[in-house]
């Protein structure tokens, strides 16, 4: 539920952080801070129309997951990619089976298999563009979703048995959102419940 104020921030008094001074720096702050190759990058609070979209999506994934492997999740939980150095925030992410952590630390997940980020002005070109491509190195990401809180838009990235990102995309408030990696299916007029442009 938040949005990356795009420029680095200087923490400890330096400009680049290990990933051990990361982690700790981000467990005495009141605030998020996403993390990229040594640079923490503060996090900014969203607007309703966010915020009702992510509460829509993550109960209906909520009620569309029960009694199933998979469970989702709201941005508090911290997705790290080890290949990139990644640590970041996700709107919602969801994982199936058992959730892998960073040395079993209960904090740092690493295996979700969706993912789903509400896009904002200030954030649409990083979550479409260079966020992206930081996902694609999950070996256990099977989707990806990007949900427009300016109008109603969603893009539905499925990863090919021949491993090869598909797009698809809806703006229609009487279509269905089908999450293969879920076996589940969101209708966009949950999505966009009480949301007004």
């Amino acid at each position: 539920m938040k949005h990356f104020a795009r420029e680095p921030q200087l923490a400890y008094g330096k400009n680049k952080l290990s990933i051990e001074e990361y982690l700790q720096f981000e467990n005495a702050s009141d605030e998020k801070h996403e993390y990229y190759r040594g640079e923490i990058f503060a996090m900014s609070g969203a607007k309703l129309n966010h915020n009702r979209i992510v509460r829509n999506t993550l109960i209906a994934l909520g009620l569309k997951l029960k009694g199933k492997p998979c469970e989702p999740f709201g941005s508090d939980f911290r997705i790290h990619i080890p290949s990139n150095t990644l640590f970041t925030y996700p709107d919602i992410s969801v994982f199936c089976g058992e959730i892998e952590t960073l040395n079993k630390d209960k904090f740092n997940a690493l295996n979700p298999t969706l993912i789903v980020e509400v896009l904002s002005p200030s954030t649409k070109s990083y979550d479409r563009g260079d966020k992206f491509k930081l996902y694609r190195d999950i070996i256990s990401l099977k989707e990806y979703v990007l949900i427009d809180s300016t109008v109603v838009n969603v893009e539905l990235f499925s990863l090919t048995s021949k491993n090869v990102w598909e797009l698809r995309e809806l703006s229609m408030l009487e279509s269905l959102v089908n999450l293969q990696s879920l076996n589940a299916a969101v209708a966009l007029s949950d999505i966009y419940e009480r949301i007004e442009f």
